[in-house]
């Protein structure tokens, strides 16, 4: 400590380039880096500040397409706005607190992020090229970790007047990262949904949205399922739809400016409450707030001059006004909702009797509970469940500020030799591990009585915090470590039918993963490879050559503690359970987990020799 304290002098004092500090601490620009297995991913944030740019563009009436090509490392993305300043496009990309969203004329409500988000993509890329047209001119620059390579000279163009940006992420930051189509996606359809008459191409594909947020709750929601047509309310700078389901927990799409915020904030908790004074004003039946709220399935979209958000990367909006003269938004909100609302509830009598139906349905079955909930909460604390079932970590997603709650995460396991495993090897500040006893009961087509009554499944209940909703979720990733045999993608069906029938809400907002643990080990005396499926096992041998030693693991409890470190830390494989816009979770579940019927026959023998052909391979 001496020594420390004897050599703290001028030298040890650095200033930073902005390029070398966002390179130096991502993080705090993008937030979590990852390897794109989650939504919330690095590679995803350099997408959306690019996408950003192009639809301030749309927003401020120039340019109705933007065409989006991604491949497996490589980003292009071009609009056909205004273009970029000729003479400031590389200022544009570059340097830090330069940009057109400083101008509140230019950009009142902006989606990207003020003179920051497209010099963190140039400064996190490996190649980042840039090239703007206006007016029959081109300007174009290319940069290697953001500093600039090429400066090519002013040109004449024919080309249409807009902004392309192509960029391929770095990979000694982002590593071993995948794209995956499915969160691009989603994040394209909501960039539609939020701009109604925008297309954008996406690798071959169109996308466009008539109907903003009504067209995104038809999309995500089963419309079989719907208690009643789906209710649209906009305003100048607000957009709300509403219906309500048949599945248990509250979904929610909330937005700020075009941004997706997944952790909501202050629009979303305005949303809920103005809902819940709404209805109850309108029946004068002072009903339980959760029973409002159950099964209700809701979008709001706001936009506000200069948002304050409570992270770099806009998951959560803070306190803010409507404008500079304009009320607090949770006012607006409320007073929207309660003039709209109603008036569309008097105007249409037949969906206002569904809507109170709904709720009343939701009173009765949560009475019918209350007995069962209170001598499960009992039976739940005599367990002493964080000593003989949770093995719990320090940092907690809904509960700590720090950014590393973001990778807070319960891995839920069988057996005593994995759990004893995994604990052993995870990192204590953001791992916890559940450990199973025995096969969850399949609770396909039961009540959510079961839930309190099943003892299993009350403690996973009560270890994840979700029994009144999201709201207290403690880990923002729940994993499911199971074995790679039958049994253990038994256990993982029974798991998945468990969240997708009671916690629809807790895999709807990607919160939910599915271990990849290696198959193979193949080493000789010097390396050791660690292998996740056949093909990657025979490159091994032919690197290794000379017959390696082969250990096929046939579960967790085989891989020792110090493996486990190996799979679980920096290059954890994690793969998302995602549930596609034409996904119907009771169709699905009735097809998986209900009684045997021909057509899940017919699947078994169609695929019985395909099944066969694998194991065999992989035991061989």
């Amino acid at each position: 400590m001496a020594e420390l304290a004897h050599n703290y002098n001028e030298d040890s004092i650095r200033s930073l380039e902005p390029r070398e500090h966002i390179r130096l601490r991502p993080g705090m620009y993008i937030g979590k880096l990852g390897d794109g297995s989650s939504p919330d991913d690095g590679i995803y944030i350099l997408v959306k500040e690019v996408i950003d740019n192009s639809i301030d563009e749309h927003v401020m009436g120039f340019g109705k397409t933007i065409d989006i090509k991604i491949s497996d490392h490589k980003v292009q993305v071009r609009d056909y706005g205004r273009g970029i300043p000729l003479g400031k496009v590389i200022d544009c990309v570059s340097k830090i607190n330069t940009g057109g969203k400083y101008d509140s004329k230019a950009f009142q409500k902006s989606v990207g992020l003020n003179g920051v988000g497209t010099k963190a993509v140039n400064a996190l890329s490996g190649q980042f090229r840039i090239q703007s047209v206006r007016d029959g001119k081109m300007k174009a620059a290319e940069f290697e970790k953001g500093v600039l390579t090429q400066d090519f000279e002013l040109q004449e163009s024919n080309q249409r007047n807009g902004t392309m940006t192509v960029f391929v992420p770095d990979e000694t930051i982002f590593k071993n990262f995948q794209f995956n189509p499915d969160y691009l996606e989603n994040q394209i359809w909501n960039y539609v949904y939020l701009n109604a008459g925008l297309t954008i191409n996406f690798n071959g594909k169109k996308f466009y949205s008539e109907n903003g947020l009504l067209d995104l709750l038809r999309n995500k929601a089963d419309e079989e399922s719907m208690r009643y047509p789906i209710i649209h309310l906009k305003g100048e700078d607000i957009e709300i739809a509403l219906t309500h389901g048949n599945d248990y927990g509250e979904e929610y799409y909330s937005f700020v400016n075009g941004q997706y915020t997944t952790m909501g904030g202050t629009h979303l908790t305005a949303f809920r409450t103005a809902l819940v004074k709404t209805l109850r004003d309108f029946y004068k039946k002072d009903y339980d707030a959760t029973d409002i709220r159950g099964s209700v399935i809701g979008a709001i979209s706001l936009r506000v001059q200069e948002p304050v958000f409570e992270s770099q990367t806009k998951t959560k909006l803070g306190s803010i006004d409507m404008g500079p003269d304009g009320p607090a938004v949770n006012t607006y909100i409320n007073d929207f909702i309660k003039e709209h609302l109603d008036n569309y509830l008097r105007m249409n009598p037949a969906t206002a009797e569904a809507l109170k139906k709904r709720i009343e349905q939701s009173e009765r079955e949560r009475k019918d509970m209350a007995g069962v909930k209170k001598l499960a909460n009992q039976r739940a604390k005599k367990a002493n469940l964080h000593n003989r079932k949770l093995r719990d970590c320090r940092l907690h997603f809904n509960e700590d500020k720090d950014e590393k709650s973001l990778l807070s995460t319960l891995f839920i396991t069988e057996g005593d030799s994995a759990s004893g495993s995994i604990t052993k090897s995870r990192n204590v500040d953001v791992e916890a591990v559940f450990s199973l006893r025995g096969k969850p009961l399949n609770c396909f087509g039961m009540k959510k009585k079961v839930v309190y009554e099943n003892e299993e499944f009350n403690l996973l209940q009560h270890a994840l915090n979700i029994e009144e909703g999201l709201d207290g979720l403690r880990y923002n990733r729940v994993v499911i470590a199971t074995d790679a045999d039958v049994d253990g993608m038994h256990i993982r069906l029974l798991l998945l039918t468990f969240f997708l029938q009671f916690f629809p809400d807790l895999v709807k907002n990607g919160h939910v993963y599915i271990l990849e643990t290696p198959l193979f080990r193949v080493r000789n005396k010097k390396d050791t490879i660690y292998c996740y499926n056949e093909t990657e096992k025979q490159q091994a041998i032919e690197k290794l050559g000379k017959r390696p030693e082969i250990t096929r693991f046939k579960g967790l409890g085989e891989i020792s503690p110090d493996e486990f470190g190996k799979f679980i830390g920096e290059n954890i494989k994690l793969k998302p359970v995602i549930l596609h816009k034409d996904t119907t979770i009771q169709k699905m579940l009735g097809y998986f987990m209900g009684k045997n019927t021909p057509e899940r026959q017919n699947f078994i023998i169609d695929n019985l020799k395909i099944e066969k052909d694998i194991v065999e391979e992989v035991y061989a």
